[in-house]
């Protein structure tokens, strides 16, 4: 029987992600101190009905902000004690210390921070890593990607699971909880939090969206443009759902790898496919073989989905090559695309 509890906010996660699914596992909770993630442990704690799993917490120092950072740590160290849930540590390499400043720290922090989670979680045999990436979270993450420029599976923003690292999956179970429930959920339990204020810089893009952008929209165009975001985030899910299957039908028809890590794609499974399922198919050949994809943008996937369209549509008098990021080679032949790296040639 579900554990009966004293808040909606505490009934809606039980709804979100039921402790059946998760009370018998290790669960490690990424907790930075705000709001968010206090409310997380908070609410996650008080819907565990038994089980012989754990809770724990991580919290990484990133160490930018000096004696409030050391502040953030202290709290939360605290705020675990007092609920009884073991709090792991983390901090950036000495060697490899947070140098870049703007966009590119954030950046270089976020992915510090989850590496510390991954290897965090391997080492505590963690099933579970739990972030508190809330509705609002989501929201300026796709218009972050909108002005920027993305696909369709841009547009569908933050997936609510996804793998980390061989054993862990990492969860967003608040993906449907505004900011303001979950701040109300922590005054109804007069449990303090701490408020970063790195979060209202604005030489960050995403302070610039959180804290003018979207206001501004709201105000002027259109007061539900959080929702109106979230809906089509969630639109363009299901539509990538559906293109994400049959690229996987496509592949075990039409895609073979070659021995020394070669690939190789065969033109006549691929009569009579757009041109943007062919792109989908040649990102996650890329996906497999874990070929570099920092490089490979919009341009890079349409030039060789143009090679394999080009191949379809008649014979070549001889093989047409190009080299794409990370030394990649694809070769067009009569009957298939050949794609590889330098150790394979």
């Amino acid at each position: 029987m579900a554990k009966m509890t004293g808040h909606p906010l505490e009934e809606k996660l039980l709804d979100a992600w039921k402790p059946k699914g998760w009370q018998e596992l290790t669960v490690l909770l990424a907790v930075s101190g705000g709001a968010d993630s206090v409310a997380l442990l908070r609410a996650m704690k008080a819907i565990k009905s038994g089980g012989s799993g754990r809770i724990l917490a991580a919290h990484f120092n990133h160490g930018l902000r000096d004696k409030d950072s050391d502040a953030d740590q202290a709290f939360v160290i605290d705020l675990c004690r007092r609920l009884g849930v073991a709090c792991h540590l983390g901090c950036p390499d000495a060697d490899h210390p947070l140098g870049e400043s703007g966009d590119n720290l954030e950046a270089a922090a976020r992915a510090a921070r989850y590496e510390f989670l991954q290897k965090t979680a391997a080492r505590l045999g963690a099933r579970y890593v739990v972030t508190a990436h809330t509705a609002d979270d989501q929201a300026e993450t796709i218009l972050h990607r909108i002005i920027r420029g993305t696909g369709i599976a841009g547009l569908s923003g933050m997936a609510r699971a996804r793998p980390l690292g061989e054993a862990a999956t990492l969860i967003r179970p608040l993906l449907q909880f505004r900011r303001a429930e979950l701040i109300a959920y922590l005054e109804y339990l007069g449990q303090p939090y701490r408020h970063d204020h790195s979060n209202d810089d604005t030489r960050f893009t995403r302070n610039r969206i959180r804290h003018h952008l979207l206001p501004e929209l709201a105000l002027h165009i259109n007061p539900g443009v959080v929702d109106a975001l979230l809906r089509l985030g969630s639109l363009a899910g299901q539509l990538q759902d559906v293109v994400h299957q049959l690229v996987v039908d496509l592949a075990e028809q039409c895609v073979i790898d070659d021995h020394g890590g070669s690939v190789r794609i065969d033109l006549g499974g691929l009569v009579g496919q757009s041109r943007y399922v062919i792109r989908e198919l040649l990102i996650a050949v890329w996906r497999r073989q874990d070929w570099p994809m920092q490089s490979m943008g919009f341009s890079q996937w349409d030039l060789l989905a143009e090679m394999i369209l080009d191949g379809i549509e008649g014979p070549m008098s001889e093989p047409r090559k190009q080299t794409f990021p990370g030394q990649v080679l694809a070769e067009l032949h009569d009957s298939h695309l050949l794609l590889r790296r330098p150790h394979a040639l």
